[in-house]
């Protein structure tokens, strides 16, 4: 199975961590949203999507990336972000996913996982979530991976 995660992860390479970590039992490439010509993606099986949560959504860069994307059909994808506030991945996901499923992409799984999050007044105290993504969390996110390789889903 050909696997390409796109992967925006800029304040504290949070999203980056996450993106190596799903690599590894995916065997997959990890680029940026610049680095994919969005017409090179039928070569893939898999196309994983992932950026930090900023505001309550995934990145601009990665939704317009989405924006460009042609059609596609029953293309597989997955979705995976960090953010300061962990566990509203579905949430957080949905522009995301409903863009994707527009152009003819198949949701399979997500992943969201805290990250340090050192926004605005939590600069001044250090940030939340320090030390996130943590040994546990690379290891759920290789777990995931991996589920996602010998999923049937997949």
């Amino acid at each position: 199975m050909k696997t390409l995660i796109i992967c925006f992860s800029y304040h504290h390479k949070n999203t980056a961590k996450i993106a190596a970590a799903l690599a590894g039992p995916l065997s997959a490439e990890v680029k940026a949203p610049a680095e994919v010509d969005v017409n090179g993606l039928s070569e893939y099986d898999l196309v994983g999507f992932g950026s930090g949560i900023y505001f309550g959504k995934l990145a601009k860069i990665l939704l317009e990336f989405a924006d460009k994307l042609p059609q596609a059909t029953a293309k597989k994808a997955f979705i995976f972000s960090t953010s300061g506030r962990q566990g509203n991945g579905p949430k957080f996901h949905k522009q995301l996913i409903e863009k994707l499923q527009s152009k003819g992409y198949t949701v399979v799984d997500q992943f969201n996982c805290a990250g340090v999050d050192t926004f605005g007044v939590l600069k001044i105290v250090g940030g939340t979530n320090k030390g996130r993504p943590n040994e546990d969390d690379l290891k759920q996110a290789e777990t995931f991976a991996k589920n996602l390789s010998q999923s049937a889903k997949v």
